[in-house]
């Protein structure tokens, strides 16, 4: 999984009912755009961490670059 500063990370609910959770990637740790990625939560306006699992995926923002 790569990313860019951005982009939104999706990350779908585990559980029938579970909400899906959306983020823009704000920070990255690694200059190959590999997790981990901070992200802000577009839901609750606050900024974690995040090491994407399976049920993850990121969605490109039209300006950042693909990889």
């Amino acid at each position: 999984m790569k990313a860019a500063i951005g982009d939104r990370l999706v990350i779908e609910g585990t559980h029938q009912g579970d909400p899906r959770r959306i983020g823009v990637i704000v920070a990255l740790h690694h200059d190959d755009g590999t997790p981990p990625y901070v992200v802000r939560w577009l839901e609750e306006e606050h900024e974690t961490l995040v090491y994407p699992g399976p049920g993850a995926h990121i969605e490109h923002h039209d300006a950042s670059p693909r990889r």
